[in-house]
């Protein structure tokens, strides 16, 4: 994968305190990873507002930063506009704190969630070419189906509830 990145990057993360720097390096490292997994061949890695930022021509804008009005917390931003962070409260709802439909935060001393992210994110890096799908495709991914889609479905088909095969929780 190719990447582009714009020389004030570097100097970015090298201004975060360094136990957040950790954390946003680690960021980093997922959204590179989850586009190379996406098989995205271009990255650009810039600054947008002031917060290391990953676009590719198939996805929605990344931002990652750390506020010092905040300082026990990082996070993961997305365009509003798109319906990516509505998109993933409803398939991972307890995994992560979300604000509205434009970020997703992180506590300092929490693991990161790395799978759910991974697949948040690469729904992101390919949101123009998912942005029609149920889901944005995520429920392909997800180990069990949503509460809501089996809610639905029970609704839609309550004549044959033989048919929705849902997984034991325990």
């Amino acid at each position: 994968m190719e990447i582009t990145q714009d020389p004030r990057v570097p100097e970015k993360f090298t201004a975060y305190p360094e136990g957040i720097r950790t954390h946003l390096e680690a960021l980093r490292k997922l959204i590179l990873e989850s586009a190379e997994e996406a098989g995205i061949k271009k990255i650009e890695e810039t600054l947008k507002w002031g917060e290391p930022s990953y676009l590719n021509s198939k996805g929605s804008t990344i931002r990652i930063d750390w506020k010092e009005k905040s300082p026990e917390r990082f996070a993961i931003f997305f365009i509003c506009s798109t319906s990516l962070v509505e998109t993933f409260r409803k398939v991972y709802p307890e995994v992560v704190q979300y604000e509205n439909n434009r970020a997703l935060w992180f506590n300092l001393h929490e693991d990161l969630p790395k799978n759910e992210l991974k697949n948040c994110l690469k729904a992101a890096l390919e949101y123009k070419i998912r942005k029609d799908q149920p889901l944005l495709g995520l429920y392909a991914q997800h180990k069990a189906i949503p509460t809501q889609l089996v809610d639905l479905l029970r609704k839609l088909l309550p004549q044959q509830p033989h048919r929705i095969q849902v997984p034991n929780k325990s």
